[in-house]
C-alpha cells in the first residue's frame, strides 16, 4: 500500500509565526517566489538576497488521515525520495530521525507514532550556509573559490553554493517524492539483473532479494515484456530471502546508442507471493546491450573508448550541470525537450558532472528511451574531502541508494568516482604531504569501486575524471585516459591549438558565449545592457571572462556595431572553437574517441559555456554541434593556402562520398573547381584529398576576397556543407549578400528557402518574440545556392500562422555586424 504525501503543505521560518502555503515535491526558495515574499532571484542582482534566505532554518508540516487500513499493514514506512539537506523529522510530535544528505533515500518505520484519524508531519530544514561556515571556521579544506567557503563539508549539490556558471543560490526544501509505505510479512528489498550475451542469445539473471519478517514459504514471480509483446515468465516458491530467477531470450533486439540503431526497452516485473495474493512489486525497464570502456596499450598509449555490443563508437556529446538552481521548476517535460535538442544535435552520450546532483528516474528513462549513454560521475567534484567516520557512513549510504536506482539503464555506460579532484591533487597546488590526500585514495580507489564491484559489476568505474587510471598517475596525460582541455579559453590559445593533441578521450573542453538578447532581456533593464556593466557581470561568474570573449573577439571579427550584435559574436566564437577541437578529433577517429564538450545547458540566464541557454534556446553552438556531430562529418583542415578534405564515417555502414568544391571570390563567382569519389569504410576516417591554391591566392589581398565551398553528397543527396577562409573573418572583404527568404506552409512544419547574391558567411535566422528550432542555423551561402531549410510547428514556443511567422522572422550575417559605412567611408 503507498499513500503519497506531496501536494500541498504549509511553511513558515523557525521561531515566527508566519505561515505560507508550500508544495512538496518544492523548496524555501521557489515556496517563497510563489507566495510573493521574494524577488525572482534570477533577475538583475536579485541572486544576493538568497545568503540571507538560505542562513535561516524553515519548518515544514502537514495534516493527513490515516485508516485502520493502513494501520492494520505489518509495517508501515515513511519514505522521504530527497531531503535537501539538514532536517529533522517529526510524526505527531515524536522524533522519528535527523538527515543530512540531499542524495540519499531515506525511509523511517514510523507505525508506532501513526494514529488513526488525523496525524501531523513536521520537517525541520536547518541552514546550510550555517552548518558549512562552523565546518569551514573547524577546518579549512581546498575548492573552489567561486563557492561558498565549506561548502565541500555537508552532501549537498556543491554547484547551489556557487560555481564558475552558476548562482550563488543554496536552496533547500523537500525536493522529492513523500509517501507512506505499508507492508506485511515481506517486501522486496532489491532486483538486480545480470546480462550475458551470446550468439543471437541472451541470458538474464534477476536477483531479487526480499526482507522477510515471518517464517514459511513465499513466491517470487518474475515476468519479461519484449517491445513486440512476447512474454517470458517464471515462479519460484521458496523460503530463501534471495533467488535468482534465469531467461534466456533468443534473437534479442538490441539496444543502440543514437545514430546506430534504436532503443528497444524490455519490461521486467518482479511479484512476491503469499498464498496467492501480491505482497509487492516492482517493475523496471532494461535495455539488453553490452557496454564496456576499452582501456589498454595500444601504439600511441592507452586507449579510452566505449565499446557497445562489440563496437568501439566515438562518443559525441557534452557535459549537463542541473537543469535549475530552483530545483522545483524542473520536470520531465522540460529535460525531455532538453534530450531530444541533444539527439537532434547528433548527440550519443552526455555526461552527468560530479557538482550538481543525481538526476531524476525521468531522466535515465529519457535517455534510455532517445540512446543517450550516460557518463555517470558521483557527486564530487573540485575539492578536498574530510572522510571522517560519519562522512564515509552517508557517503556509503548515498552511493547504494544511486547504484542501485540507476544501474538498471539501459542507458548507463559507466561510473566515475569525481570531477578533476585527482587532478587538483597533483596541478592546483594543494599540499602535497595532507592527510586529505589519503582520503581521496579511501573513496575514489576504495569505497566507491568497491561498491560498484558488489551492486554493478558489469559496468565500468573510473576514479576520476580527467584520469590515465588513478593513484596519482599523470591524471593531464595527453595520451592515456580522458583529458580536459582548456588552454584554449583559459589559456587564452587559439583555436587552432586544439590541433596539436590527439587527446585519447576529451571530457571537457569549452568556450564561452552570451546569450540572446531575448534571454538577456528577462535578467537586465535597457541600462545594463553592456557587457561591463554590474549587472551583466553578475551573470558572469568566471572572472574576466567577458573580456576574454572581447580578447578572442578583436583577433577574429570587426568590433560589432551594438550590443546584440555583440551577443550574436561571442556565439560564433564560440561555435568556431568547439568546431576545431571536435572535428581534428573526428578526423584522428581511432587514436581519439569522444568529445565531450563543456557544457550543455544552463541553470539560470548566464553568460557560460553552454550551448542551450536556461530558456532551451539553442546558441550557435548547438547548432554548429549538428554539423560537427554529423554521424558523417565532412570537414575541411586549413593550413596557409592548402586545404585537406576529410570525410568521418560514424555509421555502421560503409558509404561512398561525392565531394565537389568550388574556390569562389566573395560575389560567389568560381575560379576553379572539382569533384572527387572515395569510398569511406564505417566507423572510419579518411583524407580524401589535399588541395593547393598557392597559384590561385600568390597575391595575398586574393586571400581576403576568396572562399573555398566543398560539398559532400551521400547516394546523390546532398548532405553537408563547408566553407574556409584563408584569411580571418576581420580581414575578409565581404560585400552585401543581400539575404532573401521565402516561407511555405506545410501541414505539420514551415519550409523556408533562403538565398543570397554574394557570400554570406554565418547567416542567423530568428524571431522576434518567439522561439523555435530551424532545421540548420549559423549557416554560410553561396550566391546562386540557396539553402533550404524547415521548422516542425511543434517547435513553435507560440502558435503562430504563416503570415505572423513571416512577420516575425529577421534575418542577417556577419556582414551586417559591422559599420559598414563608417569602415568603407
Amino acid at each position: 500500500m503507498q499513500i503519497k504525501l506531496n501536494g500541498s503543505w504549509e511553511m513558515k521560518t523557525k521561531g515566527e509565526e508566519k505561515i505560507i502555503e508550500a508544495v512538496v515535491p518544492g523548496s524555501v526558495m521557489n515556496d517563497l517566489l510563489q507566495a510573493k515574499q521574494i524577488d525572482d532571484p534570477f533577475f538583475r542582482d536579485h541572486e544576493d538576497q538568497a545568503y540571507d534566505i538560505a542562513a535561516k532554518d524553515y519548518v515544514y508540516s502537514m495534516k493527513f488521515t490515516v485508516s485502520s487500513d493502513l494501520l492494520g499493514y505489518d509495517r508501515v514506512l515513511v519514505r522521504f525520495e530527497g531531503l535537501d539537506t539538514l532536517t529533522e523529522i517529526h510524526l505527531n510530535g515524536y522524533e522519528v530521525a535527523q538527515t543530512d544528505n540531499m542524495h540519499r533515500i531515506y525511509e523511517f518505520d514510523v507505525k508506532d507514532f501513526l494514529v488513526e484519524g488525523q496525524n501531523t508531519l513536521r520537517v525541520t530544514l536547518f541552514s546550510p550556509i550555517q552548518f558549512i561556515a562552523e565546518k569551514h571556521a573547524q577546518q579549512p579544506l581546498n575548492g573552489v573559490e567561486h563557492a561558498i567557503e565549506g561548502y565541500q563539508s555537508i552532501r549537498k549539490a556543491h554547484s547551489m553554493f556557487g560555481w564558475d556558471w552558476g548562482p550563488k543560490i543554496p536552496d533547500q526544501g523537500i525536493w522529492r517524492d513523500v509517501s507512506l509505505l505499508g507492508f506485511n510479512e515481506a517486501r522486496i528489498e532489491d532486483v538486480y539483473v545480470q546480462q550475458h550475451h551470446s550468439s543471437c542469445r541472451v541470458k538474464l539473471d534477476v536477483k531479487v532479494s526480499t526482507e522477510k519478517w515471518k517464517s514459511g514459504d513465499m513466491g517470487m514471480e518474475v515476468s519479461i515484456l519484449s517491445p513486440q509483446g512476447t512474454v517470458w515468465h517464471e515462479h519460484v516458491k521458496t523460503d530463501q530471502t534471495q533467488e535468482t530467477i534465469s531467461f534466456t531470450i533468443e534473437n534479442p533486439d538490441l539496444w543502440w546508442p543514437n545514430g546506430y540503431g534504436n532503443q528497444p526497452l524490455y519490461r521486467v516485473k518482479t511479484e512476491l507471493k503469499k498464498d496467492g495474493r501480491t505482497v509487492d512489486a516492482k517493475e523496471m525497464t532494461i535495455g539488453l546491450r553490452t557496454i564496456e570502456v576499452k582501456h589498454e596499450p595500444d601504439q600511441w598509449g592507452e586507449s579510452f573508448a566505449f565499446r557497445v555490443n562489440g563496437l568501439s563508437l566515438f562518443a559525441m556529446g557534452a557535459n549537463y550541470i542541473p537543469e535549475d538552481s530552483l530545483l522545483p521548476r524542473t520536470n520531465a517535460k522540460r529535460t525531455e525537450k532538453l534530450i531530444r535538442d541533444c539527439t537532434e544535435a547528433n548527440f550519443n552520450m552526455i555526461r552527468v558532472w560530479g557538482g550538481g546532483h543525481y538526476p531524476d528516474d525521468y531522466f535515465y528513462d529519457l535517455c534510455d528511451q532517445y540512446g543517450l549513454i550516460v557518463w555517470q560521475d558521483f557527486m564530487f567534484a573540485c575539492s578536498v574531502y574530510d572522510i571522517t567516520k560519519e562522512f564515509e557512513h552517508t557517503i556509503k549510504w548515498e552511493a547504494v541508494d544511486t547504484i542501485k536506482r540507476i544501474r538498471h539503464h539501459a542507458s548507463l555506460g559507466m561510473w566515475c568516482g569525481n570531477n578533476e579532484v585527482e587532478e587538483a591533487w597533483e596541478h592546483w597546488g594543494w599540499p602535497e604531504r595532507s592527510k586529505y590526500r589519503s582520503h581521496y585514495i579511501k573513496l575514489f580507489e576504495g569505497l566507491l569501486p568497491d561498491l560498484v564491484e558488489q551492486l554493478d559489476p558489469q559496468t565500468f568505474y573510473w576514479s576520476s575524471s580527467p584520469s590515465s587510471g588513478g593513484s596519482f598517475d599523470q591524471p593531464k596525460n595527453p595520451d592515456v585516459g580522458d583529458v580536459h582541455y582548456w588552454e584554449v579559453w583559459h589559456g587564452l590559445k587559439p583555436f587552432t591549438e586544439y590541433r596539436k593533441y590527439h587527446f585519447r578521450f576529451c571530457s571537457e573542453f569549452g568556450f564561452q558565449s552570451f546569450p540572446s538578447l531575448k534571454t538577456v532581456k528577462t535578467y537586465t533593464l535597457p541600462e545594463d545592457r553592456n557587457v561591463f556593466s554590474y549587472v551583466m557581470e553578475k551573470h558572469q561568474k568566471n572572472d574576466g571572462a567577458n573580456g576574454k570573449i572581447l580578447s578572442y573577439l578583436a583577433d577574429t571579427f570587426l568590433y560589432p556595431k551594438d550590443f546584440d550584435f555583440l551577443l550574436y559574436t561571442s556565439q560564433l566564437l564560440q561555435g568556431e572553437a568547439i568546431k576545431y577541437g571536435v572535428e581534428h578529433w573526428r578526423r584522428n577517429r581511432g587514436r581519439c574517441m569522444g568529445s565531450l564538450y563543456w557544457q550543455l545547458n544552463d541553470c539560470w540566464p548566464v553568460a557560460s559555456w553552454s550551448s542551450v541557454d536556461y530558456y532551451g534556446r539553442w546558441k550557435a553552438l548547438h547548432y554548429f554541434a549538428k554539423r560537427f556531430y554529423a554521424p558523417v562529418l565532412l570537414s575541411l583542415k586549413e593550413e596557409g593556402t592548402g586545404v585537406e578534405l576529410h570525410v568521418t564515417n560514424d555509421t555502421l555502414q560503409d558509404v561512398t562520398a561525392e565531394i565537389e568544391w568550388k574556390l569562389r571570390t566573395n560575389s560567389s563567382e568560381i575560379l576553379k573547381q572539382g569533384k572527387m569519389k572515395k569510398d569511406i569504410p564505417s566507423l572510419s576516417a579518411v583524407m580524401c584529398e589535399a588541395l593547393s591554391f598557392a597559384g590561385e591566392l600568390e597575391k595575398k589581398a586574393k586571400t581576403r576576397e576568396t572562399y573555398l565551398e566543398a560539398v559532400l553528397f551521400l547516394d546523390g543527396k546532398q548532405t553537408a556543407s563547408s566553407t574556409v577562409l584563408f584569411t580571418k573573418p576581420k580581414h575578409f572583404a565581404f560585400l552585401d549578400p543581400g539575404l532573401k527568404f521565402s516561407v511555405e506552409e506545410k501541414e505539420d512544419h514551415l519550409h523556408l528557402i533562403v538565398s543570397s547574391s554574394a557570400f554570406a558567411k554565418y547567416t542567423e535566422l530568428d524571431l522576434n518574440d518567439a522561439d523555435c528550432t530551424f532545421s540548420d542555423n549559423y549557416f554560410d551561402i553561396s550566391a546562386g545556392s540557396p539553402v533550404f531549410l524547415t521548422v516542425q510547428k511543434d517547435s513553435l514556443s507560440i502558435p503562430l500562422s504563416l503570415e505572423q511567422f513571416k512577420n516575425q522572422l529577421k534575418i542577417r550575417s556577419i556582414y551586417d555586424s559591422a559599420q559598414r559605412s563608417m569602415i568603407e567611408a
